[in-house]
């Protein structure tokens, strides 16, 4: 049975007005289990919603301590929800019910850390160059937010930007993924449950043209993006335009660094969790292995053996650890990079292939050798569950191989040896360095990349600055005491 979804727009749902809509397909089945609002127009509808909420509603003059209370009361009924809203989004995107569960499960803690900083939003007093003037500074909202969600984890990448921007006193207008388009309407739906004010929240699904759309009108006052590269530079011109500041969360090539000291077992699991975790669609994925010389053949092989191992099927079964790629184009991607890999004369250890068994959209784990820092698989980010390995013999040698990359989200380090461990992380060049282990991440930890990963920042206090402006404020204290043409 296909459901159908509207867009949310000043507090309830609204039907587009030419009837446009676009299908989302199970990337597991391949039905089409829901059909969406594809309609452009209705991004102005939603801005001026947005627009009246932030300027004239109740939100407006809401206090840091109620807005922290709906924050507080909206991550309540994400986690009351949470199965339900994680079997939707493995359903949307295929990926494993554990992680989205997990994912579902975390959007709570999320919204009560920011709701904690709803009301200790404080500007400070500037001494004044004379003594007849107060000066102080405010910090006030930005104003209309409008973000643009990818399809990896579409509900756990809205509530990194939610929660901020919600405790700052912004509102938003949102769009998330074509392919992912349903969490984000239900997640609305649940704002106004909580008791959020109309216009607060709206969300606007539809393909390119809606994020087009809200990137280039000029009541946005600030874009937050994740997602791929080519995107975001259609995104950051169009904001350009009307001089719209904009975070840019994009992708990564991030290597794993494994020296010789390391445990080996460990090592080789994180190496599985930061490519296979996932089926490898993740910014961060850790795709690109870096392993010592002297224990490259040991944890080579360790990584082929489970990489075959891996359970691939139903991504709604517990016991599955990969699911299929999120679309037919994303396979495809994915399974052409590897035939150019091995044009180019890579070796494919493992993999490389379509799941004979499963078919459709089950690419294999794949591990690749026989490559060199510019071979294309190893430069170009693939969103798929393939690892390249390479091999070194010293510390200088692997931070140039590890830093010679456009990219710059993260890294990981396995080593013993502490001082080694902090030495790499102050000398590579990405936004998250993790040692001894991969993938975490935390409301209270900024994450963002250097380079062509991004700029800007999600989680912790420096998302909640970006959402934020400083206003200055001088006061004469006694009147007209000075010369009015002269400035000071």
């Amino acid at each position: 049975m296909t459901e159908t979804y509207d867009n949310w727009i000043n507090g309830a749902f609204l039907a587009p007005r030419a009837g446009k809509r676009m299908v989302t397909t199970n990337p597991y089945s391949g039905d089409v289990w829901a059909e969406v609002a594809d309609d452009a127009d209705a991004v102005d509808q939603a801005v001026q919603a947005a627009r009246s909420a932030f300027n004239d509603g109740p939100w407006a003059t809401m206090s840091g301590r109620e807005r922290a209370r709906l924050m507080r009361k909206l991550g309540e009924l994400l986690t009351r929800d949470a199965e339900a809203l994680a079997q939707i989004e493995t359903r949307d995107n295929g990926k494993i019910i554990r992680e989205t569960t997990a994912q579902a499960k975390s959007l709570e803690s999320y919204l009560d850390y920011f709701a904690g900083m709803a009301d200790k939003i404080v500007g400070q007093q500037i001494p004044s160059p004379t003594p007849n003037f107060l000066v102080y500074t405010e910090r006030v909202p930005k104003g209309v937010i409008g973000a643009i969600i990818p399809w990896n984890s579409p509900l756990a990448l809205l509530t990194w930007k939610l929660g901020p921007l919600l405790a700052a006193g912004c509102t938003a207008v949102i769009k998330p993924s074509d392919i992912t388009p349903v969490t984000a309407l239900l997640l609305a739906e649940r704002a106004a449950e909580a008791g959020f004010p109309p216009g607060v929240i709206n969300v606007v699904t539809g393909g390119a043209e809606v994020g087009a759309a809200i990137s280039s009108h000029p009541g946005i006052d600030k874009i937050t993006f994740t997602g791929g590269g080519a995107t975001a530079r259609h995104v950051a011109k169009a904001a350009a335009e009307n001089l719209t500041p904009a975070v840019l969360e994009l992708g990564g090539k991030s290597p794993q660094i494994i020296f010789s000291d390391a445990d080996p077992e460990a090592a080789t699991n994180g190496l599985l969790a930061g490519i296979f975790a996932a089926s490898g669609q993740t910014c961060v994925a850790g795709s690109r292995a870096y392993i010592h010389a002297d224990i490259a053949e040991d944890v080579i092989s360790r990584v082929v053996g489970r990489a075959g191992e891996l359970v691939m099927g139903d991504p709604s079964d517990v016991a599955t650890e990969m699911g299929p790629a999120a679309s037919d184009g994303q396979r495809d991607r994915i399974l052409g990079m590897i035939d150019a890999a091995r044009d180019e004369g890579a070796t494919i250890a493992a993999g490389g292939v379509v799941d004979p068994d499963l078919g459709g959209r089950f690419v294999r784990p794949t591990v690749i050798t026989g490559v060199d820092n510019q071979s294309s698989i190893v430069r170009e980010e693939v969103f798929g569950p393939v690892l390249t390995v390479m091999t070194f013999t010293d510390e200088d040698e692997v931070v140039k191989l590890a830093n010679d990359s456009d990219y710059g989200l993260a890294a990981g380090v396995w080593t013993n040896d502490i001082r080694l461990g902090h030495r790499m992380a102050r000398k590579l060049e990405v936004g998250t360095v993790w040692i001894n282990t991969y993938r975490n991440v935390s409301y209270m930890a900024p994450f963002g990349g250097f380079k062509q990963s991004g700029y800007g920042k999600d989680n912790g206090l420096e998302a909640l600055d970006g959402f934020l402006q400083t206003k200055t404020v001088w006061v004469e204290l006694e009147g007209a005491t000075r010369d009015p043409f002269v400035i000071g």
